[in-house]
């Protein structure tokens, strides 16, 4: 009984496999012009966003090294080095000391000494130089 069931149903499926095929070929030979027609825009399509990602991407950055050279030849120390990073990140004494776990006056001190061995007399100027050196991004 269940050999009929299975026979019976394959050839069921092969008759609409059978008639989906006629009705896709009509389909083809009455709409062909409108099938090229996706295909090109399509491939247009997948073309122009292959190149405008390779165009228009953004290159990787360079990793930061902080110019050890110019760290060396200003001699700052690691300290210093810390309370300049967090000086170009905009903080006030009193966040950096809170920060580094420090003295307001031992911030001071490292601002003042970053002044000297920067050239500069505000802290915009020596965040601007040590820009200019790429000692802090």
């Amino acid at each position: 009984m269940w050999k009929q069931i299975v026979g019976y149903g394959a050839l069921l499926a092969v008759g609409t496999v059978a008639l989906q095929w006629l009705d896709y070929q009509r389909l083809v030979r009455t709409h062909s012009g409108d099938i090229y027609l996706f295909l090109v825009a399509a491939s247009f399509l997948v073309l122009g966003i292959v190149l405008g990602v390779r165009i228009f991407a953004t290159p990787a950055a360079a990793d930061f090294d902080g110019n050890p050279k110019a760290q060396a030849a200003l001699g700052l120390s690691g300290r210093e080095l810390e309370v300049l990073h967090e000086l170009a990140a905009g903080h006030s004494n009193k966040e950096i000391a809170a920060r580094l776990h420090v003295s307001p006056n031992t911030v001071k001190t490292h601002v003042a000494r970053l002044f000297e061995k920067l050239g500069a007399r505000r802290r915009t100027e020596a965040i601007r130089r040590a820009r200019e050196l790429g000692i802090v991004p």
